[in-house]
């Protein structure tokens, strides 16, 4: 097995050094390879860490001379944290060398002071083994992907790589995830695969994983697909205006397929990842993920324009009065609200267990990182009794009948995490890597939001503007999808989940600075 590894690490060390796009493509496409897992001296990794290292190594080999000079220019100027990148008109495909141009990173005072928090939290556990373990796999090398994705795929046309490698990510994922829910193969738990009781996992050991890291997919490719659909109609019109003859499926002289036609087939292929992701996430009973997208979705429609920001209010409004004219319906859903469900009790009482162990001298600091499940134990309970809140007498039952206890007796276990991103951070990382945490989140919206009205307005002024309104929308339904997945469970703490993270601040980034670019006159 280290033998396959080996090779495959050279081999890749080869494709960054000849592309190192290509490379961090690559990456984005195999984000669930952190499956795949060895040591070296001792030090466990896993594959999508390996490559993650071997790219930043090349990228920064090639082109430490600017990084250096970069530095230089921070000391002189407050040393605020900048991006060397290549200018977005004239810069190389592959991110190595180009014309250059200083631009300040999106999130720089955050990234620094997260990597501080996150290594003062591998303290708190006593610099162990697996607390720099998991500081190196969820925060360290993140960042290091971030600094990749932003340096080398910095415009429109990046943007469009980073898409169509997590479409390729997301369809293999969802199609494995499909074939068990027809097969059951390759699903070890017998409950999951039972036919009543299916749950798929994909290539994942669990069903909300499923969720988790094609939830925020959906948006950002339903963005990416509106964008280019948008975009394409004013092409069109554009060329009506210029009265040309438009073809759309026309051959170019050589005989190659005209750009329009691939555009066409690649909006094509990433609608249908779109419609497996969903599906997959169906299959395997993700809720969180399902609310997430649909709420996604309301925020798709309420910033579209008008047209539909009046539809998906009617829309609200019908099935809000649906929901509260049809009693069983309204049932599940306040069940599910008020986390009264089975899941929704054990999500209560880890929540509870959790803010006895902070409240006890660990509110600033903490469990730290990887110790949360040791930190538990003296506040943790073996199990509970699952309540009925239509039966009135369920508390005198638990008290006094033996039979009904044995019933409604709940065992639980210590997960790694509490299950709400917000006692997730908390827990890890303190009370101030909670909050820096929120930061990041509020102003992501904020940026978000801000580069949406400037391309809102840029789009309505001028129909023949080409816009990344719709792309700004996907991202901030993505996030959306993080947040609401994340109250019910861990969204961010595995590495193939804290990658997507940093791709959407990435994305983000690049049309931070590409606005940017364009008021400065580029």
């Amino acid at each position: 097995m280290n033998i396959l590894i080996l090779i495959f690490c050279i081999l890749y060390f080869i494709l960054a050094y000849k592309r190192l796009d290509w490379a961090v493509m690559f990456i984005i496409a195999a984000l669930p390879s952190y499956l795949i897992r060895f040591s070296i001296f001792n030090i466990p990794f896993t594959l999508l860490e390996a490559m993650i290292l071997i790219a930043f190594f090349v990228w920064f080999s090639s082109n430490y001379k600017e990084i250096i000079n970069n530095i230089k220019l921070r000391s002189k100027n407050n040393w605020k944290l900048e991006i060397a990148c290549p200018l977005f008109a004239r810069g190389k495909a592959d991110g190595r060398r180009g014309n250059w141009k200083l631009s300040r990173y999106p999130f720089d005072i955050e990234i620094v002071l997260l990597l501080i928090i996150s290594y003062l939290a591998t303290a708190v556990s006593g610099f162990n083994f697996s607390a720099l373990g998991i500081w190196k796999a969820y925060f360290f090398e993140p960042v290091l992907f971030f600094i990749l994705v932003l340096n080398i795929f910095n415009s429109k046309k990046g943007i469009d790589k980073i898409i169509f490698s997590l479409s390729v990510s997301a369809f293999l994922v969802s199609v494995f995830a499909i074939y068990q829910k027809f097969t059951g193969a390759f699903i070890f738990n017998e409950l999951w695969a039972a036919t009543s009781t299916r749950r798929i996992t994909s290539f994942f050991g669990y069903p909300n994983a499923v969720g988790l890291y094609l939830g925020p997919a959906v948006l950002l490719l339903l963005g990416w697909i509106a964008s280019k659909i948008s975009n394409y109609k004013i092409q069109r019109h554009l060329l009506q205006n210029k009265k040309l003859n438009f073809q759309f499926s026309t051959r170019l002289p050589d005989g190659q397929v005209s750009n329009s036609k691939i555009i066409y087939i690649k909006i094509l292929a990433i609608i249908l990842t779109l419609i497996l992701a969903i599906m997959a996430i169906y299959f395997a009973r993700s809720e969180g993920a399902l609310i997430g997208i649909i709420l996604g979705l309301i925020i798709f429609g309420l910033l579209t324009n008008k047209k539909s920001l009046w539809a998906t209010i009617f829309f609200i409004i019908v099935v809000t009065v649906g929901i509260f004219l049809y009693q069983p319906a309204e049932e599940y859903i306040l069940n599910k609200l008020l986390l009264r469900d089975l899941s929704g009790q054990i999500r209560r009482q880890q929540w509870q267990e959790t803010w006895q162990m902070l409240s006890d001298g660990r509110i600033i600091t903490g469990a730290g990182l990887a110790n949360y499940q040791k930190t538990l134990v003296p506040y943790h309970t073996d199990g509970f009794f699952v309540r009925d809140y239509k039966d009135p007498d369920w508390h005198k039952k638990t008290l006094f009948n033996e039979a009904y206890r044995k019933k409604v007796w709940q065992p639980l276990e210590i997960y790694l995490y509490p299950h709400n991103i917000f006692l997730n951070f908390w827990s890890e990382l303190g009370i101030a890597g909670m909050l820096l945490f929120i930061w990041i989140f509020i102003k992501f919206y904020y940026l978000g939001i801000k580069l949406f009205r400037i391309s809102d307005f840029r789009f309505r002024i001028s129909k023949n503007n080409q816009s990344d309104k719709f792309m700004i929308i996907g991202l901030l339904g993505s996030m959306a999808v993080f947040l609401v997945h994340g109250l019910v469970d861990v969204p961010y703490f595995k590495n193939d989940l804290a990658a997507v993270f940093w791709i959407l601040i990435s994305i983000l980034g690049i049309i931070k600075i590409s606005e940017e670019y364009k008021q400065n006159g580029g």
